[in-house]
Parts: C-alpha cells; structure tokens; sequence
C-alpha cells in the first residue's frame, strides 16, 4: 500500500517536501500539543543510546526541524541533520542560532535514498519518525547502511499501533479522529494530519521493518516498543 499526502500530483517524495514545508511553521507546536511532550521522552532515549556507544560522528535523517540532532549535542561532537524540506530546515537553522549550536550541527538539504555523503563515514544514523515517509523504503535503510562505519549503530524511532485492549481501540480513535482534526485547525493544513495516520497504518511495523533491515545488511537488531507501543524504537549494527 502507497499513501501519499495529496491528490495533486508528482510523486510521494515530491508530495511529502510539499507537505512538510507548508506546515513547517506550526510543527513543533503541534507535535508538543499532539503527543503531550512524549514525543521528546522518547528521543532522549536514542540519546541516551548515542552516549553509551561514544558516538562522534551521528547523521539525522528526515532531521526535519533539528528535535533529536539539537538534542544529541549533549552527547555527540559533531552532528549532521539531513532533510528533504527546505521548510524544516528554515525553522532547524533558526532553533539552532537560538541556542548557538550552528558549529556543531550542520543541516543538509537532500533526499534520504540518495544521501550526498561517502561509505563508512557516520559512527551512528538516527532517524526519528522519518521513514515511513521514504518513496523507496528499502533504498533509504540500504542508504543508511551504506554511511555508517563498520560496527556503527542505526535507531529507528518511528510510530506503531498499540496491541492491547482498551489500548489500542482508544488510540485508534485519537490517532484516526481527534490528531487529524486538532492538526488540521492548527496547521491549516487540509490533507498532512489525516496522512499521519493513513501512513502509520501502511508501514511494516515490527517484525517485517525487521526483515527488511537483515536484507540491508544490519545484523544484532534489536526492538523496542515505546509507551504502550505508539511508538517502537528500532536499534541495529552494521
């Protein structure tokens, strides 16, 4: 199953840069109003991660506004965020002069299944809530893997669909429901929060982003699901 966020055309690439840079100026708004802040609970995680590995070169993938790279400068020397929209990357830059961190995080424009960068360069990839969005799946994690150094690490964060009942019956009607009408009224925005969903729904969640990591190459794989499971953080080595 392919979603992509609008009906007007071009590809799920071109549709998703699209998106993102027209709801740029309200996205950390709202992904603090829409998830009540766990959102950052659950990137300190990979931070923490990032620490206890003695990471010193990390490339953030689909970085949109800089959240887990500017947050990783606690722990990691030197950071590299990439992103496909020059919108994210506007509010990125401008968060990163706020807090004086432009020497030490670089943001990229560029797309994640042709990153301009060399083999075996990053010590770690990270990518938070970013590769559902990839047109070619497969190719961004192959794209990953090509970066990072041999014995480097690669963590996924991205969005799962609880298992439990009431759980599960009870975020699917916040997830389906109350998220796209509240993203909707703040974004201005008619089609990007009724996508969230629709792609959460459409990724290989679990097992099957599994396989699909073994085929690229990762190996000691390792997943963890994330409050309840709204959101699993994947951890793999090359």
């Amino acid at each position: 199953m392919t979603v992509t966020p609008y009906a007007d055309g071009g590809s799920k690439r071109e549709q998703v840069e699209r998106m993102f840079d027209r709801i740029s100026p309200r996205y950390d708004l709202l992904n603090r109003l829409l998830s009540l802040g766990i959102d950052q609970r659950w990137r300190r995680r990979v931070v923490r991660r990032l620490r206890a590995d003695g990471v010193q070169q990390l490339l953030d993938v689909a970085t949109g506004t800089g959240d887990l790279a500017i947050m990783a400068a606690s722990a990691v020397p030197r950071i590299t965020g990439e992103d496909i929209s020059a919108g994210m990357l506007e509010q990125g830059r401008r968060k990163l002069k706020e807090k004086g961190l432009e020497h030490q995080v670089e943001l990229v424009q560029a797309d994640g299944i042709a990153l301009p960068f060399s083999d075996d360069r990053f010590d770690a990839v990270t990518v938070a809530f970013g590769v559902r969005n990839f047109e070619d799946l497969e190719g961004g994690i192959a794209e990953m893997q090509r970066v990072i150094r041999p014995g480097g690490h690669l963590h996924v964060l991205e969005f799962s669909k609880p298992r439990r009942t009431p759980f599960k019956e009870l975020f699917r009607i916040y997830f389906h429901h109350i998220l796209p009408f509240i993203g909707r009224l703040v974004s201005r925005d008619p089609a990007a929060y009724t996508y969230l969903p629709e792609s959460v729904d459409a990724f290989p969640e679990g097992p099957a982003f599994e396989t699909i990591l073994k085929r690229c190459g990762f190996t000691a794989i390792s997943t963890r699901p994330l409050t309840g499971g709204i959101a699993t953080l994947y951890s793999a080595r090359k």
